[in-house]
């Protein structure tokens, strides 16, 4: 298993239903080791890099409506 732990700025998260909606975003995607998001909208994720990336669990997050914070 290739571990891989990483936090991630997203928009969008406002309160606690919206957590909660992100992890249930979260909860079932397969490779996914554990997951923490705060109402400052940093989110911490670890995931199995054989099972999963970092950029399918971005998309999921937008599918959920979190969009990841770019900084310029």
């Amino acid at each position: 298993m290739a571990e891989r732990t990483e936090t991630i700025q997203v928009n969008g998260i406002r309160c606690e239903r919206c957590v909660n909606r992100l992890a249930a975003a979260l909860g079932e995607h397969e490779g996914i080791l554990s997951a923490y998001a705060n109402l400052l909208g940093q989110v911490t994720l670890s995931w199995d890099e054989e099972l999963t990336d970092r950029a399918t669990l971005v998309a999921a997050l937008s599918r959920a409506g979190f969009r990841e914070r770019q900084f310029v």
